[in-house]
């Protein structure tokens, strides 16, 4: 059972650091202001952002807002390990020990200066995990009030009923859009219901601005007519269509357009036709359902 209540949409901070936007304390202490105003309440991190640095960043920033904690949720990842000046690896792997995870949490807990974690999200399953030794860790730091709530990111059904057989899994980060529908279709999604599993969705706008080839030629078309008929920009409607799947996604917004930001909510008000789903959706494929 979910002790927290996320928001809607999730503000994505992998882009505010060094990896791309490279924004100072004080904008990124306004971008947090801005999202908050605007009831993006919680914020989705990874220990590797900007190289193990965004954490840190972003923490400077929550310390000098002096907004009050539980005005926003703290969801983070563990267990890439990168080959990069802030560790010592020389190769690119995966660290599921007990040690490592309680170490992590902490560290991140530290540079984000907080004291628990909404959510902890395990960030990329690894062959060599340990579902005994993973749920010794998430007992641990849910039993000293390091984190409330747990869960996976990236894990096929099977990997997931491996950890969920040991401890409570309750959110599973997985890619989903209307250019990459694949949990909708591959069982994922109807696991994660079964089993009262809550799916984010990261890249929930998908390739749609980013490719050019047929698909998302044929998208940006029929995107056209709605954003006439509903007047919304094609962003709201295409998180739209990821809202209105009974799994209850929860989008990933990684933008840090102000605009953008204050029309987010809009989609989760606006309730898609299912004539209109559909059409995105056979849009994406390229042909009508069977």
């Amino acid at each position: 059972m979910n002790k927290t209540k996320l928001s809607p949409i999730v503000a994505g901070v992998m882009n505010w650091g060094i990896w791309d936007k490279n924004l100072n304390t004080k904008e990124m202490e306004n971008m947090i202001n801005v999202c908050l105003e605007n009831k993006i309440t919680t914020f989705d991190h990874a220990d590797i952002y900007g190289d193990y640095t965004t954490e840190s960043d972003f923490g400077k920033a929550f310390s000098s807002s002096k907004i009050a904690r539980e005005k926003m949720q703290l969801i983070s990842k563990c267990g890439i390990q990168m080959v990069t000046e802030n560790r010592v690896n020389t190769i690119k792997h995966y660290e599921y020990s007990k040690e490592y995870i309680i170490w992590s949490v902490e560290n991140s807990l530290k540079n984000l200066q907080t004291d628990y974690l909404d959510v902890l999200l395990l960030h990329r399953p690894s062959p060599l995990m340990q579902a005994d030794e993973i749920a010794e860790a998430v007992l641990k730091l849910k039993a000293d009030g390091k984190i409330i709530d747990f869960g996976l990111s990236n894990f096929t059904s099977s990997q997931t009923e491996l950890i969920r057989q040991k401890t409570e899994v309750l959110y599973n980060q997985v890619q989903f859009s209307a250019t990459n529908f694949e949990p909708m279709v591959d069982g994922s999604f109807d696991y994660m219901q079964v089993n009262n599993i809550r799916p984010m969705s990261w890249n929930p706008l998908g390739s749609i601005f980013r490719k050019d080839i047929p698909q998302t030629r044929r998208l940006k078309q029929l995107l056209a007519t709605l954003v006439a008929k509903y007047h919304l920009g094609s962003d709201s409607i295409l998180l739209s269509w990821v809202l209105k799947h009974p799994a209850q996604v929860i989008p990933i917004a990684g933008t840090v357009n102000v605009a953008r930001i204050q029309s987010l909510m809009k989609a989760v008000e606006l309730d898609l036709d299912k004539e209109d789903w559909f059409a995105i959706w056979a849009a994406s494929m390229g042909h009508d359902v069977a």
